[in-house]
């Protein structure tokens, strides 16, 4: 049995009641996403010393100072984008790969950067172990996005800042959907926001804390030191 297949067996029972008790119970219905974070076998993307708390609905540290989103923020997240299936997707934030995955199994490509080369290496070996051949991995500065692979149907931020750049909105497709915390260090909404007709509509979908967005149009406002 492969390492992926014997990761698809472990813990299958916490994984369907965390969905059931801390995604359908919150009103996530997007079968898709139900059935990616049914799958995705969030143990694997924390310590050992933590995997006992993995299908809980908490964020947990990942190094780095660092965190892994709790499941239904990942769970909302993914749903806001509506993905299909076809579309190439922008991750701002690889973190430890967890959403990565949940982006992967609901898009054709996803392309995911990472400020922290430390924290890359160690999400994509892992993502490569479970099989994922549709995630591509860049460390860069994630506020100026991946201009060279762009446009993009979706893009994910997994870090806040004061608004959602716009070099992120310059690289999405025509009715394409960016969701982004958007705020300061104590106070952030959850944004989806949609272009359509060369305008940028945005709405909120709920309240979130996020590790701050670190680059030149981040939170910080300056370049991160790469």
């Amino acid at each position: 049995m492969s390492f992926s297949q014997q990761a698809l067996l472990a813990n299958a029972g916490q994984r369907r009641k965390m969905v059931e008790d801390h995604l359908v119970a919150r009103g996530i219905t997007d079968p898709r996403v139900l059935s990616a974070m049914s799958k995705v076998p969030r143990h694997l993307f924390v310590a050992d010393s933590l995997g006992h708390r993995a299908y809980g609905d908490h964020p947990l540290p990942i190094g780095e100072n660092q965190t892994i989103s709790q499941p239904y923020i990942v769970a909302a997240m993914s749903a806001a984008l509506e993905l299909k299936g076809h579309e190439r997707v922008l991750e701002i934030g690889t973190g430890c790969g967890f959403q990565s995955a949940i982006l992967g199994e609901l898009a054709s490509q996803v392309f995911t950067i990472e400020r922290l080369s430390v924290l890359s290496k160690k999400a994509k070996k892992l993502l490569d172990d479970l099989g994922y051949s549709n995630i591509n991995f860049k460390v860069f500065d994630g506020s100026y996005g991946w201009r060279d692979q762009s446009p993009f149907d979706g893009i994910l931020v997994t870090a806040g800042a004061p608004e959602i750049p716009s070099a992120l909105i310059d690289q999405l497709t025509e009715g394409g959907k960016i969701v982004a915390p958007v705020g300061n260090l104590e106070t952030q909404k959850l944004v989806v926001a949609t272009l359509k007709g060369g305008k940028l509509s945005q709405k909120v979908i709920g309240d979130c804390k996020f590790v701050p967005l670190v680059g030149k149009f981040g939170l910080t406002g300056r370049p991160d030191p790469l």
